[in-house]
Order: C-alpha cells, then structure tokens, then sequence
C-alpha cells in the first residue's frame, strides 16, 4: 500500500487536517507529523537555534515542536522506516494565493518535501469563515490518487485552492503577482505602549486572467505547479553583460 505523509502549519489538531486525513483512507496508508501548534507564517523555515520535541500520540500520529519544514525533515529522516510516496500539507484555513506563498508554512511544507525528492501538494481552503473542508478533501483524495498514478515532475510540487461553496471546475493557473496592500496596525497594551498587527488588504479587480486568484473568484479550483528552482533564467543572459564592468580587487 502507498504511504502518505501528511502534515500542516495549523497544528495536529487543526480540523483541516483531520478533514484531509479522513478523505485519504482508501488511498493509503498515513502518518501524520505536524507542528504541536500554530505556526503560520513561518515559511520554510528551520529551527537550528533551538532543539526539536516529538510527542507521539498514537502508532501514526506525531506532534513536533517545531515549523511545517521541521516536521518533514524529522519525519523523513527518524520517523518513517522509508521515504512515502507521497506527502500533503494542509487543508489550511484561508487561501495561499499569490505573494502569499513566500510565507506560507502550508506550502512550505511541501517544497520540504520536494526538496528531499518527495512527490508533495499543499492545499487550502480560500475562505476564513464558515469553514468547510468536504469539497477540498474530496479534492484532495482524487489529486493523490492522480500524483500516486502518474508522478509529479521532478522538483515540483503542487499548490492548490478551492474556493468556498460550489466548485464549478478545476484550473491550472499561475501564481498572481503582487495585488494586495500590506497594513501595519498600531494598538495600544493597558499601560499604554504601543504594539502592531501586520494585515493585508487584497484588491481582487486586479488579478490577472490566468492566475491562481482568477480561479478562486470564478469558483474553480486552483492547481498551480510551483518549482524549487528560483532561478530566473532570461535573467542570465541579460546579466551576462554588466561582467566585464564587475571586478574584483583581492585583498591582501
């Protein structure tokens, strides 16, 4: 039988990832390795200042105190007797579209896993409010059985969302690029010192045909491939000329 994987920036208890677990019975067998806590927002980040706890709750669940990029490490590397076919990183509250997949620890967690040579997607529920997962883990079900068949490419991973309510298709879409207004909020404790909230604001009008918030606005599921390779190449041979004019000095 294929071995899952699956985990989530939201914490093991999150009900996204229950929902997603549940959907996933008939497909495999699965381990879930997941944050203790909340830990959104951490991006792929790994903890190298600080050591790493592993709580084991039952003979397929693990709780570690550390990021999305954590848990996947420690599964791979001291948990699963082998590598598994396949790991899933969600189904996380709230869309991971556009620049927001920089900071995700939900996608993150999947270019972990591509990383070390794993076939992973993320998937998120691109709503907030009146959560819920049926329609996404059923998704998710048939993309794992689909990646379990025919494979991924080599250094992708998958980023999904689906929209709340009806879904009316699936779309391959691109990333969006830069619509939303980044908002420092200032507050005041009770002895009157002030803190911050970072929020955003998102302009949808602007989103662009083929993108992935396109596909959320026409109630279609967004499956966007994402490479670990961040290398702009059309870049190398335009920069290939300002070489004659750097130089460098050795020191002595």
């Amino acid at each position: 039988m294929k071995q899952i994987l699956l985990t989530n920036d939201d914490g093991i208890q999150a009900p996204g990832l229950k929902s997603l677990e549940e959907s996933l019975g008939s497909i495999g067998e699965i381990t879930v390795v997941a944050p203790d806590r909340e830990m959104s927002g951490t991006s792929q980040s790994i903890s190298v200042h600080a050591p790493l706890r592993v709580r084991q709750l039952d003979d397929r669940h693990y709780a570690v105190s550390g990021t999305p990029a954590d848990t996947i490490i420690i599964a791979l590397y001291h948990l699963l007797p082998q590598k598994p076919n396949l790991v899933i990183s969600g189904i996380n509250p709230g869309g991971n579209l556009g620049e927001s997949v920089v900071y995700s620890g939900t996608v993150a967690a999947a270019m972990e896993a591509v990383l070390h040579g794993v076939p992973a997607f993320a998937i998120s529920l691109a709503t907030r409010k009146h959560l819920d997962f049926s329609s996404a883990a059923t998704f998710a079900a048939q993309l794992a059985a689909k990646v379990l068949e025919e494979g991924l490419p080599e250094g992708v991973m998958l980023n999904v969302n689906v929209p709340r309510g009806e879904v009316h298709g699936v779309r391959l879409t691109r990333q969006s690029q830069k619509i939303s207004q980044n908002l420092v909020l200032e507050k005041k404790d009770p002895r009157g010192r002030p803190y911050y909230w970072l929020d955003e604001t998102v302009e949808l009008s602007e989103a662009e045909l083929d993108s992935d918030y396109a596909a959320i606005l026409a109630h279609e599921v967004s499956v966007t491939p994402l490479h670990v390779d961040r290398t702009h190449y059309p870049s190398l041979n335009h920069l290939s000329r300002w070489l004659p004019s750097l130089k460098v000095t050795v020191g002595r």
